[in-house]
């Protein structure tokens, strides 16, 4: 009887390779976001006082940031995220095989 995909143990090493990939695609995202926020705050405020805009605040005071604060924070939940999905995993195989 061949194994099904399911069956297969998880495997530890898989962890910190989606984490990254998790924190790396989601740290993207949110610099994109905030750049588009910070490039239409920056667009608004110069026009506003008349003045033209100034893009490397938009980048080096808002984007970055953000995006360090917001990596830092999603590698932390993703891998209790991960770590939980592994146990759960490892769990329910245990008892898949003792049934």
């Amino acid at each position: 009887m061949p194994q099904k995909a399911k069956d297969r143990l998880p495997r530890w090493y898989t962890i910190p390779v989606r984490v990254l990939v998790m924190t790396f695609i989601g740290t993207l995202i949110i610099f994109a976001v905030s750049l588009l926020a910070g490039i239409l705050g920056t667009v608004i405020l110069a026009m506003e006082r008349g003045v033209h805009p100034n893009m490397t605040v938009a980048y080096r005071h808002v984007a970055l940031p953000a995006a360090l604060a917001a990596g830092a924070i999603l590698l932390v939940l993703s891998a209790a995220m991960e770590i939980r999905h592994y146990r759960q995993s490892r769990a329910l195989a245990a008892i898949a095989r003792v049934s």
